[in-house]
């Protein structure tokens, strides 16, 4: 690319060209400054490259979820043992002992 490409909280106009030839600096732009690009296409958006947002889903997400669902199949029985379940993973492991066998 010709010029740094300096994030300023808009996404940077790109021809499919340009987005093509210099594919790994995009990449590199997008990882390292949070770079948002729009590729374009005859001059009409057709694609926008930008970071993945993270998500995350915890058990406890998980249970509010089968909570909130109105299919009774998975009732306050099933909730429980959801609950329990992610509790038994969360436990707290001992390690073993490399002295003992």
């Amino acid at each position: 690319m010709s010029k740094p490409i300096i994030p300023s909280g808009r996404p940077r106009i790109v021809s499919a060209t340009e987005a093509a030839k210099n594919f790994g600096e995009v990449l590199a732009r997008v990882r390292e400054d949070g770079a948002v690009y729009v590729v374009e296409r005859r001059g009409k958006p057709v694609a926008q490259i930008g970071p993945v947002e993270e998500k995350a889903f915890t058990g406890a997400d998980f249970v509010e979820l089968v909570r909130s669902t109105s299919d009774p199949s998975a009732g306050p029985e099933y909730a429980r043992a959801v609950e329990e379940g992610i509790a038994f993973l969360n436990r707290a492991e001992v390690p073993k002992s490399p002295w003992e066998r």
